[in-house]
């Protein structure tokens, strides 16, 4: 991973953040899906194989402001 991408996780992986997580290609390209997933939830199958998914946005807490 180069400096300033943002890391891709593998379907199965814990979500290591609670927030709204994108559907991305090998490639990088968005898939246009979006799930929610909350910190320490188990990422679901992705529609095709080799897909990962992409922190899009995260979840905000009374107690982050």
């Amino acid at each position: 991973m180069s400096k300033g991408m943002t890391p891709t996780y593998k379907p199965g992986q814990n979500a290591p953040t609670s927030g709204q997580y994108g559907v991305v290609s090998p490639k990088g390209g968005k898939a246009g899906t979006e799930v929610t997933v909350a910190k320490g939830g188990r990422l679901l199958p992705t529609p095709k194989p080799g897909q990962g998914f992409m922190l899009v946005d995260k979840t905000k807490h009374k107690s982050d402001d």
